[in-house]
C-alpha cells in the first residue's frame, strides 16, 4: 500500500491488514522512554503503567490495551507534542487512523 493509501488499511472497510498489536506496541514504545523514565514520572502515567498491566492480565488483552490507549490519546499525544517527538506522533497517528 502506498504511504497515504488508507484504501485498504480503512477500518470502515476492513480490518483485514490492519496490525492492531504493532500499532499498539509502536506506540507503547514510544510512550515507554518517557513514561518509565524517572524524569517524567508522576502519578498519572504510574496509574496508566499500572492499568495497562491490569489490561494484558484480563481475558481480552489486545482489546482492553486498546480501549485504554484510546481514552488516553490525547494524554500520549500532548506528551509527544512536548517533546518534539515526530516519530511517536506518527505512530500514534497510525494507531488512530487504522485502530481507533
Amino acid at each position: 500500500m502506498p504511504p497515504g493509501d488508507h484504501r485498504i488499511n480503512d477500518r470502515y472497510v476492513t480490518f483485514e491488514g490492519i496490525d492492531f498489536d504493532g500499532n499498539m506496541e509502536a506506540v507503547l514504545a514510544h510512550l515507554g522512554r518517557y513514561i518509565d523514565t524517572p524524569a517524567f514520572a508522576n502519578p498519572f502515567w504510574e496509574r496508566f503503567r499500572q492499568r495497562l498491566t491490569d489490561a494484558e492480565l484480563s481475558e481480552r488483552p489486545a482489546a482492553d490495551r486498546l480501549l485504554l490507549m484510546h481514552a488516553h490519546v490525547y494524554y500520549m499525544a500532548e506528551l509527544f507534542e512536548d517533546n518534539e517527538d515526530a516519530d511517536a506522533l506518527a505512530a500514534l497517528h497510525r494507531l488512530e487512523e487504522e485502530c481507533f
